[in-house]
């Protein structure tokens, strides 16, 4: 079975190439593709927040990985498999962001917090809802902690 699927925006900031840590005060802007109307985002500006999903598009087909790794490549880390993990070498090269809505100009939004790189392809923009968010506490590993330390700082 074969998708296609078409970019909805695309992604404009100062990140040029892929980097590890510090997206948390990346300001980036959503420019949505030229077959859509200013009128997709009408109402988006009383939200919060917003679901930023987008295509892993400079990830070669060769890097891909389809089973368990080091997170990072870091041995002090267990080794754990593709969907376990929010690496960029994936299947289907996904991403998923949460971020903060800062501002909406007619077709653009400005966001914070998004990490994706200038041009990468956006494909689907879905606003937070705290209905949607997890109904329990969170759980996650150690090593998940501490990979992620200096993932949002300056």
């Amino acid at each position: 079975m074969t998708y296609s699927i078409k970019p909805v925006a695309f992604v404009r900031n100062i990140r040029k190439a892929v980097e590890d840590d510090h997206w948390g005060t990346v300001i980036s802007t959503i420019e949505l593709a030229e077959n859509l109307q200013q009128e997709a985002l009408a109402g988006i500006s009383k939200f919060s927040h917003l679901d930023i999903i987008f295509y892993f598009d400079q990830v070669s087909d060769e890097k891909i990985q389809y089973g368990a790794r080091h997170p990072r490549n870091n041995t002090d880390y267990p080794k754990v498999g593709v969907f376990a993990q929010r690496g960029k070498n994936r299947p289907n090269k996904l991403g998923l962001t949460t971020v903060e809505l800062v501002e909406v100009r007619e077709r653009i939004l400005v966001v914070k917090g998004l990490d994706a790189i200038d041009g990468t392809p956006v494909i689907d923009i879905k606003p937070v809802m705290a209905e949607f968010l997890p109904r329990g506490k969170v759980k996650q590993p150690e090593w998940s902690t501490k990979l992620m330390e200096k993932y949002w700082s300056e």
